[in-house]
C-alpha cells in the first residue's frame, strides 16, 4: 500500500446536493411563475448513447421538478423540421431551456440549428450571444460541463487565485470555455492540446491539470507535477481482452492517483455535475421570469 493517494472529488454527491438545492429553489419560485420550469431536449435518430443520456437528463428533471418537452426525430430528419421545432420552443411560454442532443446526423448542420436557440433559453450555453457573455465576464447561461468543472473546484474550496493552470483540450464543448472561466477565477491558464510540443513539460507546471482530450489514460503519472488537482473530463469506452467495455477518462486513474493531491474519477466525477449544469441553467432562466 502506498503511503499517499489522491482525495477523490465526488462530481455524484455533489451533483445529488445541486439537485436538492435546485428542488428547493423550484418550490419558492412556481407559485410566483405559476408553473414550473421546463427543459426541452430535441435528439434526432437512435443513437444508443444519445438516448441513454437523454433518458438521464429527463430523469434528472423529474427529479427537481422540471417538466421535459422532449422530441424525438427519426434518423432522416430536415433540416426545416428540426429548425421550425426550435422556433416553436422559442416561441413556447412553458420552456425556459432547449438543448440540441449531439452528436447530430451528418447531414444536418448543427451550428445552424444551435444558432437558432434563443440565447436566453441555451440551457448548453453553446449559443455565440452566450460565449460572448462569458469572454466579457457577463452573467449569463455557461456551458455545463466547464460550468460544473468550477463549481466541483468551488465546493471543495480549491482556491484559483494566482494558481498555474492548464487545459488540455481546445474545444468549443469544454477546453475554451474553461479556460475562460479559470482566467475570470484569477487562474493564470495554459491551453495545451494533442499538437503542443513536450505537453508533459506544459503539465508537469500545472497546479491544477484538467484533462479535456478524449483519448483514453492519456495523462500520466510522469505529467502530473506532485499534489497537482487533477480534473479527469474524458469519458472513453475501451473494450478489454475479454471483450468486456468500460469507461475510462483521459487520466491513468491507477498511476496519477499516487502522485496527486485531489482526482476525478470517471465515472463519478465531471460526468454527473455536466447533467446538474444544465437543470442550474434551466432554473437560472426559469428564476429570470420573476427577477426580469
Amino acid at each position: 500500500m502506498n503511503a499517499k493517494t489522491a482525495k477523490i472529488l465526488d462530481g455524484k454527491a455533489l451533483a445529488q446536493k445541486i439537485q436538492t438545492e435546485l428542488t428547493t429553489q423550484i418550490q419558492a419560485l412556481q407559485p410566483q411563475i405559476g408553473r414550473p420550469p421546463g427543459l426541452a431536449v430535441l435528439m434526432v435518430g437512435d443513437n444508443p448513447a444519445s438516448a441513454a443520456y437523454v433518458r438521464n437528463k429527463e430523469r434528472a428533471c423529474t427529479k427537481v421538478g422540471i417538466a421535459s418537452f422532449g422530441k424525438n426525430f427519426p434518423a432522416d430528419a430536415t433540416q426545416a423540421e428540426v429548425a421550425q421545432a426550435i422556433q416553436d420552443l422559442n416561441e413556447d411560454e412553458r420552456v425556459d431551456g432547449i438543448l440540441v442532443q449531439l452528436p447530430l446526423p451528418n447531414h444536418l448542420d448543427s451550428v445552424a440549428l444551435l444558432h437558432q436557440i434563443d440565447p436566453n433559453k441555451d440551457a448548453d450555453g453553446l449559443h455565440p450571444v452566450n460565449m460572448g457573455r462569458l469572454v466579457r465576464g457577463e452573467s449569463g447561461l455557461r456551458s455545463c460541463t466547464p460550468a460544473g468543472v468550477i463549481r466541483m473546484l468551488q465546493e471543495y474550496q480549491i482556491s484559483l487565485q494566482g494558481k498555474q493552470a492548464v487545459v488540455v483540450g481546445r474545444s468549443i464543448l469544454v477546453g475554451k470555455p474553461l479556460a475562460l472561466m479559470l482566467l475570470e477565477a484569477d487562474a493564470t491558464v495554459t491551453i495545451a492540446h494533442s499538437r503542443s510540443h513536450n505537453l508533459a513539460a506544459i503539465t508537469q507546471t500545472a497546479d491544477i491539470l484538467i484533462a479535456a482530450v478524449g483519448r483514453p489514460n492519456m495523462i500520466t503519472a510522469q505529467m502530473v507535477k506532485p499534489d497537482a488537482v487533477v480534473i479527469d473530463v474524458g469519458i472513453n469506452r475501451i473494450i478489454d481482452y475479454e471483450g468486456n467495455s468500460r469507461l475510462v477518462g483521459d487520466v491513468d486513474f491507477e498511476s496519477v492517483q499516487e502522485v496527486a493531491e485531489l482526482l476525478t474519477p470517471v465515472p463519478g466525477g465531471v460526468g454527473p455535475m455536466t447533467v446538474a449544469m444544465l437543470l442550474h441553467n434551466t432554473v437560472w432562466s426559469y428564476s429570470q421570469k420573476v427577477n426580469g
